[in-house]
């Protein structure tokens, strides 16, 4: 039996995390009552005691939490920015080279941010095969609906006398400073982070992420994506071919999955690749309970939805 607990259960990741675990027949939760949720010495036992934390918490209040655990037996899993290219945490995303192995190990995992996800799981593979230069200056545009700004954005976007200009896509990160750009770097193998244009829209819960690379050829780019994503059949992410609707690319395809589809479109040397998942699936807890499933050995998918609708076995 996994026993888990949630710092910050009561956020967005933490919430869709404990709906993910609470029917799995191999995990225990262990929960703290309302009043006592902010309660230091609370936290620090539970954290002590569990296999697993799960850390849904501001970067501060993660850092602050990782120094309560003095367990070497207790195994971290921190969804904040606070820990993504420290030196001594291993970088939660399976389907790169060599990752999954490391994450299997480690005591210590960063979760990737929901647009980095994206970013590098186009990027990333193509760095590796030599056909996108690591000096490369890339573009990045990525669409996610609101709720991954948590429970404020969510609060201010459901409320009935939300303002007028909320009713249309916003775009923000303007000054080019978005907390996700070095992870995006760093893990894709790029010296520059790319020039990011993240956009959130009035809907619940998508993601659509774009990078634009003008003089990389579509058919070399979906070869290394077909092969790259088929590398048996672990794993979140897949290769897409053809998979618009229609001429359209809808950003809540993935909505409520924790799995995320790639895609090449364009011709010749025009080339232009796409991730779509669901913020707060791959690009949040399905990514962090993918994390705990490779980190505990039960099955990889066990209790996520990579189908409308259907769970992995656990």
């Amino acid at each position: 039996m996994i026993k888990v607990f949630i710092d910050g259960s009561a956020g967005t990741t933490g919430l869709r995390i404990r709906e993910r675990l609470a029917g799995r027949a191999d995990v225990t939760l262990i929960t703290l009552p309302e009043e006592l949720r902010r309660d230091a010495d609370a936290r620090r036992e539970a954290s002590n005691s569990a296999d697993i934390v799960f850390l849904c918490l501001p970067d501060a209040a993660a850092v602050e939490a990782v120094g309560m655990i003095e367990n070497e037996k207790t195994r971290v899993i921190d969804t904040s920015t606070a820990h993504r290219t420290a030196p001594g945490w291993v970088y939660g995303f399976p389907e790169l080279g060599g990752r999954r192995e490391k994450i299997r190990e480690a005591r210590l995992v960063a979760n990737p941010g929901c647009h980095a996800s994206g970013f590098v799981a186009l990027v990333a593979p193509l760095v590796e095969a030599g056909l996108i230069d690591k000096s490369a200056r890339l573009q990045c545009f990525s669409l996610t609906g609101y709720s991954g700004g948590g429970k404020k954005m969510i609060a201010e976007y459901e409320a009935p006398d939300r303002p007028e200009l909320y009713g249309a896509p916003r775009m923000y990160g303007l000054s080019q400073s978005h907390k996700h750009l070095p992870e995006m770097a760093a893990v894709a193998g790029l010296s520059e982070p790319p020039m990011f244009c993240p956009v959130v829209a009035p809907f619940y819960a998508g993601m659509e992420v774009a990078v634009p690379v003008p003089g990389l050829d579509v058919d070399s780019a979906k070869k290394v994506y077909k092969e790259y994503y088929s590398r048996g059949s672990l794993g979140l992410v897949t290769y897409a071919e053809d998979a618009d609707e229609g001429g359209f690319l809808s950003a809540g395809a993935f909505a409520g999955r924790d799995d995320m589809e790639v895609a090449v479109y364009g011709g010749g040397d025009r080339c232009l690749l796409t991730a779509r998942f669901d913020n707060l699936g791959k690009g949040a807890s399905g990514a962090a309970i993918q994390n705990m499933n490779i980190m505990t050995g039960a099955p990889e998918t066990a209790g996520l939805v990579t189908d409308q609708g259907d769970r992995g076995d656990g």
